[in-house]
């Protein structure tokens, strides 16, 4: 079987890769009766996941071949399915696949519509030739098989790297002057205290780097199922407690060092008021910006940085700055 990674475009969608006959069983059949549906029709495929789903055809979960023989048969697979079950949307690339197996671990993965529906699945047997030869890859070895195709599946040209990653840094770009305009506009504040400045570059470089921390594990929690606006609103609310945090910690030893040096109560309450805001929007934009892109059917591996970054640096120069002109004036 030719291996999609080497022999199409990554970029391709995954239905036009997938098998249509998984292996299905109804929530509301009996053991007895799932087992007399499977003799009768043979799953096709060598690797064998029984989803479940309901008579709408609904993704609602998948039975463990040993659990399916071993449960009595009067048993119902709605009582013995595991619910909590990682699909594929039937939008996803194929490289988008690649990742899910190599973050997963898993040797299949069902694909479902927008409404859950399953529509088919994706076997690992689709990404490498030597799975005919089992005996000899075991484990890691395997997945490291996908892993290494991954890398080599993702494009290097340098006009495609321009072409999807340059108008990103245009938020840079925009961001950099966004915060000259921001300095400028807080000049006479700098002027009459110039250690305002001094402090600049750590408060932006703490920001930054909780932006970074939670825009990395936004990217990897985005691997599962496809993100919802409630389940965003429900991370946003967690990162929000964590922002708090972790401002309040950095602010606090930052603005210690600010009192024992300058002994300025107006530079120490600007400082850790600085950071404490800086660091709280760093911790929501860094979520925010990738589960909004993937919301919005656009690449946040490659748009998410540089427009959390671009936003972080201009919210955290409006809360330092703003906190140290009420504070002087």
């Amino acid at each position: 079987m030719k291996n999609p990674i080497e022999h199409c475009n990554p970029d391709d969608p995954i239905v036009s890769h997938m098998r249509t006959d998984p292996a299905r069983l109804l929530a509301d059949q009996t053991v007895g009766e799932a087992l007399e549906a499977i003799r009768a029709n043979p799953p096709a495929n060598r690797i064998i996941y029984f989803y479940v789903v309901d008579r709408q055809g609904r993704l609602c979960g998948v039975v463990p071949t040993r659990r399916l023989l071993l449960s009595p048969l009067d048993q119902r697979i709605s009582q013995i399915m595991i619910d909590r079950v990682i699909a594929i949307p039937e939008n996803a690339t194929v490289l988008d696949a690649c990742e899910m197996f190599t973050l997963h671990r898993l040797l299949a993965f069902p694909v479902v519509d927008a409404q859950r529906r399953l529509v088919g699945m994706i076997d690992i047997e689709l990404y490498t030739d030597e799975l005919t030869e089992l005996g000899g890859i075991m484990g890691d070895d395997l997945f490291q098989i996908i892993g290494v195709r991954l890398a080599g599946a993702r494009p290097f040209s340098p006009t495609t790297a321009l072409r999807r990653r340059f108008p990103w840094l245009l938020c840079n770009i925009a961001g950099g002057i966004a915060a000259a305009l921001i300095s400028g506009i807080f000049e006479n504040e700098l002027q009459r205290a110039v250690a305002l400045a001094l402090f600049v570059p750590v408060v932006l470089a703490l920001a930054e780097s909780v932006s970074i921390q939670s825009l990395t594990l936004a990217l990897q929690s985005l691997h599962g199922r496809p993100p919802t606006w409630g389940a965003m609103w429900a991370k946003l609310r967690r990162e929000l407690a964590t922002g708090l945090l972790l401002g309040a910690a950095s602010g606090s030893l930052v603005g210690l060092f600010a009192l024992l040096w300058m002994r300025q109560a107006h530079l120490v309450f600007s400082v850790a008021g600085g950071i404490l805001g800086g660091v709280t929007a760093a911790a929501l934009l860094g979520l925010s910006a990738p589960n909004l892109l993937r919301l919005l059917k656009l690449n946040p591996h490659v748009a998410a940085g540089p427009l959390a970054l671009a936003l972080t640096d201009i919210v955290t120069l409006l809360v330092y700055f703003s906190l140290a002109r009420a504070l002087i004036a």
